[in-house]
């Protein structure tokens, strides 16, 4: 390299990110495509039998199910790539070459990292954005056309919608969208200073408010009592139908700001669904981290040449990847059940192969 010149990335950087993300994205457009054939084999009974579109259902349901495969199966394919690439390179003694030239092991690092950050952002825009949004377009596909609309005989719903509010539903019809005999209290301290009563409630999704039918307004102060009546009123209540529907709460379906809200939400009631969806909130932002640490242990096992050459090599990765997939899942498991805070169930997983990233750094060739 001449003087005054220093490139960030070089011809060999490139060379090896364009075969990274080119290994990575045919492995992951292939099981995207095997695990939505079998999808549709197992659904498509249902399917025929309900008319579903073959426009809906490819642009509906199976176009915005590939990114949440994508999502799912990210790591393991990423990290299978990143070897694949590795033990490529060292077969034809190229990695041997660069270090032989004076480049060192983690100058050589810098374009596999590069695109492992590359991914992880992408996975962080698709998990945190656009996934939940094409969630909903699924489901609701899937709601009408995949086996029977779910009805929901829950009744004697309470919700805390504020701090000094409390709502009641006594039955709600999750197919219309409408509660029965509503209820809501409004407290100052110990005091009950107004309640709200109606036959049904609708929720307008345009809005974002409820509409009450044949309501009574109830207020209540400390000398008088006052009382009005009507046939329909809108009215915020801060709860969405899936506060009255809780068979039917879909995490997945959550942005990243709609998330924090419903935490928000959830905690002030006291929720027991609050460590799952902590647990939702943490996945999405630390998972990305794992592509760096996998791809780190993926450079470090398979630059050096060993008997079995890539076969070894891949068997390994594989087996280091479903290591690292099943303690996630036994840690979240802790977390689910409250026995370990919902942080450290998610980042516990990342910190040991973090370590072991490190450890394997050191021992590289240098």
């Amino acid at each position: 390299m001449k003087k005054g010149k220093s490139y960030f990335l070089n011809r060999l950087d490139w060379y090896i990110i364009k075969k990274v993300l080119s290994s990575f994205l045919v492995s992951i457009l292939l099981i995207d495509l095997i695990i939505i054939i079998m999808d549709l084999s197992f659904k498509l009974d249902d399917f025929i039998d309900k008319h579903a579109p073959v426009k809906g259902l490819i642009f509906d349901y199976y176009l915005n199910l590939a990114p949440y495969f994508t999502n799912q199966f990210g790591h393991l394919f990423f990290f299978i790539s990143i070897v694949f690439v590795t033990s490529r390179l060292t077969a034809r003694s190229e990695i041997v070459s660069v270090l032989a030239a004076g480049i060192s092991f983690q100058r050589l690092l810098r374009p596999f990292i590069v695109s492992a950050v590359f991914v992880g952002i992408i996975m962080l825009y698709l998990s945190n954005f656009l996934i939940p949004q094409l969630n909903v377009t699924r489901y609701e596909f899937e709601r009408i056309y995949y086996r029977n609309r779910y009805v929901n005989v829950q009744d004697n719903i309470h919700v805390q919608n504020a701090a000094d509010k409390q709502a009641y539903i006594k039955t709600y019809d999750a197919e219309n969208g409408v509660g029965y005999l509503f209820t809501q209290e409004v407290f100052k301290g110990n005091e009950l200073v107004e309640k709200i009563t109606a036959q049904s409630v609708k929720y307008d999704s345009m809005t974002k408010d409820w509409v009450l039918f044949d309501y009574t307004i109830r207020t209540v102060n400390a000398k008088n009592e006052s009382l009005q009546r009507g046939s329909s009123m809108r009215l915020d209540l801060g709860l969405t139908p899936l506060d009255f529907n809780m068979k039917l709460f879909k995490v997945d379906v959550l942005d990243f700001f709609q998330l924090n809200k419903t935490i928000e939400r959830e905690t002030m009631k006291g929720s027991s669904k609050v460590p799952e969806l902590l647990i939702e909130k943490y996945q999405r932002l630390f998972n990305p981290f794992a592509y760096i640490i996998l791809t780190i242990i993926g450079v470090t096992l398979s630059c050096k040449k060993k008997r079995g050459g890539m076969g070894a090599n891949l068997a390994l990765a594989i087996g280091l990847a479903f290591v690292l997939i099943l303690m996630m899942k036994v840690m979240i498991a802790s977390a689910t059940n409250g026995n370990l805070s919902p942080v450290l169930g998610v980042s516990i997983p990342l910190i040991i192969f973090s370590v072991v990233a490190f450890i394997l750094i050191k021992k590289a060739p240098k």
